[in-house]
């Protein structure tokens, strides 16, 4: 119904604000978080909103990024996750580390969201990891050129796949060759000698 909502917030409380535009007030449900990283009472804000709509009642969700806005999406056409749980989620695990983890199938970590059993996380990672490519785990650094773009993302996969055969879970290694500077001139040897060096830090 509404793609944003854009005004002066007035209340908040722990999973709700209210934003005024044109005269209404719009209750909108939001996660503690996301509410805690909102400017102060009457300072204006922009919301990206879901509308969820049962015979009893219709709610507004609201996200501060389209990406959040996006992930709850994909999170509620997933048997088992409703509105409420999809904003639980979202609120335990940061989205870009919630991608790393459905792609690489880390069902562990996604299990760690509150009211997410091991079950539920493992139907999410079948059910939703088609739906993320490798492009959308690595960010947009990995949209080279055309000619580029299979030897990038090839080598950092294989690179991914060796550290988690060392042991590290399949998130953590994904992020940390994501994180591996001008890793698109570097071959998998390279990648990983880089990654291992970031990972002994930490």
């Amino acid at each position: 119904m509404y793609a944003y909502i854009k005004g002066r917030l007035m209340e908040t409380d722990e999973d709700n604000v209210v934003v005024e535009t044109g005269g209404i007030g719009y209750n909108i449900k939001m996660a503690a978080e996301d509410i805690s990283s909102l400017p102060s009472i009457g300072n204006e804000v922009k919301l990206y909103t879901y509308t969820s709509v049962r015979e009893d009642a219709i709610w507004l969700y609201g996200f501060p990024t389209r990406e959040e806005l996006t992930m709850f999406k994909l999170l509620i056409t997933v048997s088992g996750i409703g509105p409420k749980g999809a904003q639980a989620v979202l609120s335990a695990i940061r989205v870009e580390d919630l991608r790393y983890a459905i792609y690489t199938g880390d069902v562990k970590k996604i299990a760690k969201a509150p009211g997410i059993g091991a079950k539920t996380a493992q139907r999410m990672v079948l059910d939703l990891k088609d739906k993320i490519s490798f492009d959308d785990v690595l960010g947009t650094e990995s949209k080279k050129l055309p000619e580029e773009a299979d030897a990038y993302g090839e080598n950092r996969k294989e690179a991914i796949e060796a550290l988690t055969a060392l042991g590290y879970a399949p998130s953590d290694a994904a992020k940390v060759i994501h994180a591996v500077p001008d890793a698109d001139k570097l071959d998998v040897e390279q990648l990983l000698k880089a990654a291992l060096k970031q990972l002994a830090f930490l």
